[in-house]
């Protein structure tokens, strides 16, 4: 039989929001894998899924994460991490990986579903869909993603200001993910465009350290990296305006 491995997300950081369908496939995978980094200290996946399997059935596997401008130790890393989990998948039949947020946005697990193709021909892969921070940012801060005709832009940071200030000069609501280390340019864009009044920013959803503030308040000083930011669009013409 074919193993499979499944993308789980658990969500940006609150263990209640994992989906009762991520739940069900982090108990029903022989092993379940949680990305660290090189570093080692435990990350958000990790702290998430303890809440639902036992210590013993998750593997720790280290994955270049923050890893942008050495091109070759990224690589490295990812090909010893999906060697890894290459040799789990031999000896099991289904490996679970979970990532924040969603498997489908902005995942290490793309990376590592490509890997495993190569290495174990066969493979069933699985993704099972998480929440993501922008909708946990939403719901915490009262922030509306979309009304109406109103499209949706999400932004990483990591791409340039360029980009996020192009998307701002749009009509719909912009998330920017991964801001925190150009919390000034982020600022810096906001006020250009005239997007700053109503735009609002969240790190640490759900955790005992979460911040949410609005953008008006951002003077530059670094952020979290995974921070978030929304900015929703102009809605000048009252309720049902953008149908």
């Amino acid at each position: 039989m074919s193993s499979r491995l499944v993308g789980v997300g658990v969500g940006p950081g609150d263990p209640e929001l994992v989906t009762v369908k991520g739940v069900n496939a982090l108990r029903e995978a022989d092993v379940v894998v949680v990305p660290v980094m090189d570093t080692g200290e435990r990350g958000r996946a990790e702290a998430t899924v303890l809440h639902y399997v036992p210590e013993e059935k998750v593997v720790r596997v280290v994955f270049a994460l923050n890893e942008r401008s050495d091109r070759a130790r990224r690589e490295a890393a990812w090909d010893a991490a999906g060697e890894r989990v290459a040799e789990l998948l031999r000896g099991h039949g289904a490996v679970a990986f979970a990532t924040i947020g969603d498997p489908n946005v902005y995942s290490t697990f793309t990376y590592l579903a490509q890997t495993i193709a190569e290495l174990v021909p066969g493979t069933v892969v699985e993704t099972v869909p998480g929440i993501t921070a922008m909708q946990d940012l939403a719901a915490r801060s009262g922030a509306v993603l979309t009304e109406g005709t109103e499209p949706l832009t999400l932004v990483p940071v990591t791409a340039g200001s360029t980009v996020l200030k192009e998307a701002l000069a749009g009509p719909g609501t912009v998330v920017a993910y991964k801001f925190g280390r150009q919390a000034h340019e982020v600022a810096e864009a906001l006020r250009e465009t005239g997007r700053i009044g109503d735009a609002v920013w969240g790190s640490a959803l759900g955790l005992t350290e979460e911040s949410i503030r609005p953008a008006a308040e951002l003077d530059g000083t670094p952020l979290p990296y995974l921070s978030t930011l929304i900015s929703p669009a102009r809605r000048d013409g009252g309720r049902g305006g953008k149908l």
